[in-house]
C-alpha cells in the first residue's frame, strides 16, 4: 500500500438544470495525485448515469494551467509496479468514466497542459481553449511513455501527430496546433471570450434530444468496449517503468532541480 499518496486538492461538482460541472484542484499547478484522479473518476461515473443532465463540463481552477499530469510528489513515492499500476490506472479510471458517460462531455482548458492532462482533454468529446492552451507529453523525458493516453490520443489526433508529440517531450506545442490537430475544436483569445463560447455552446445542447445526444456519444466511441482491460494493460507498462531506478533518479532531479512548468 503506498503511504505517500497525496490527499491535497479538491473535486467539486455543480448541476445547473441541464448542465453539470467538475472542477478539479491542487495546489501543484493542478497535477493529480490518486485520490483527485479517484474522486474525479467517481464524479463522472456518477453524472455520467444522470438522465436529467444533457452536457457535463469538465474543468480545472485557477488561470495559468490547466493540469500538470500526475503528481510528482507522488511518483516518488511509489515503490513497487503494483503500486505503480494502481497509480497510472487512475487516469485510465477517468478517461474510461468519461467514454462512458451518456454525455458530451465539454473540456475548458484555460492553460498548458502536460502529460497525463493531455490524455484527460483528448478523452473529452469536444474541447474550448484559450491561446494559452499550449500541451506537451514530457513522459519520454523521465523515463516513461504516455501509455495509458495513447488510445486516447491516437483515437482524437492521430498517430502522426501522437509520434509527433510523445518524441519531443521537451517541447509545448501551441493551441493553434492542437487546433489543427483537432484536440482543440475552438481556441479563443482570453479566458472570458472561451466561457462565454462554451455557456452558449452548453445551454444550446440542452435545447436537444437527450436521447439523441446519448445515441451520438455512442457512435462516436464506437468499437472501444475494450478499453477497460486496454488501458488497465496499458497502466501496468508504465507501472513496471515508474520503478526503475533510472526514472527514480530523474523524477527527483525534474522534481527537486526545475519547476514542473516553464
Amino acid at each position: 500500500m503506498n503511504k505517500g499518496k497525496d490527499e491535497r486538492g479538491d473535486i467539486t461538482m455543480m448541476v445547473n438544470g441541464k448542465i453539470a460541472t467538475v472542477s478539479f484542484y491542487h495546489p501543484s499547478h493542478n497535477a493529480l495525485p490518486s485520490s483527485l484522479l479517484r474522486k474525479l473518476a467517481d464524479s463522472i461515473n456518477r453524472l455520467g448515469k444522470d438522465k436529467a443532465i444533457h452536457v457535463i463540463l469538465l474543468k480545472s481552477e485557477g488561470e495559468k494551467t490547466f493540469c500538470a499530469g500526475a503528481n510528482f510528489d507522488e511518483l516518488l513515492t511509489i515503490s513497487n509496479e503494483d503500486e505503480g499500476k494502481l497509480f497510472f490506472s487512475g487516469f485510465a479510471n477517468v478517461i474510461n468514466a468519461i467514454r462512458l458517460a451518456r454525455q458530451p462531455v465539454i473540456g475548458r482548458i484555460q492553460g498548458k497542459a502536460i502529460g497525463g492532462a493531455v490524455g484527460l482533454i483528448a478523452a473529452c468529446d469536444y474541447c474550448f481553449a484559450t491561446i494559452d492552451a499550449s500541451i506537451k507529453l514530457s513522459e519520454l523525458s523521465i523515463g516513461i511513455g504516455p501509455f495509458v493516453i495513447a488510445p486516447a490520443l491516437q483515437r482524437k489526433i492521430g498517430l502522426s501527430a501522437f509520434t509527433e508529440l510523445t518524441f519531443n517531450p521537451l517541447i509545448f506545442k501551441k493551441a493553434g496546433w492542437a487546433l489543427e490537430k483537432g484536440l482543440y475544436q475552438s481556441v479563443l483569445d482570453s479566458i472570458e471570450a472561451m466561457d462565454n463560447s462554451i455557456d452558449d455552446f452548453c445551454k444550446q445542447l440542452t435545447n436537444y434530444s437527450s436521447v439523441a445526444l446519448y445515441e451520438i456519444k455512442k457512435n462516436l466511441w464506437r468499437e472501444t468496449k475494450h478499453w477497460d482491460l486496454l488501458l488497465t494493460s496499458q497502466a501496468e507498462i508504465s507501472g513496471k517503468l515508474i520503478v526503475n531506478k533510472t526514472t527514480k533518479e530523474t523524477l527527483s532531479t525534474v522534481k527537486f532541480g526545475n519547476k514542473p512548468v516553464k
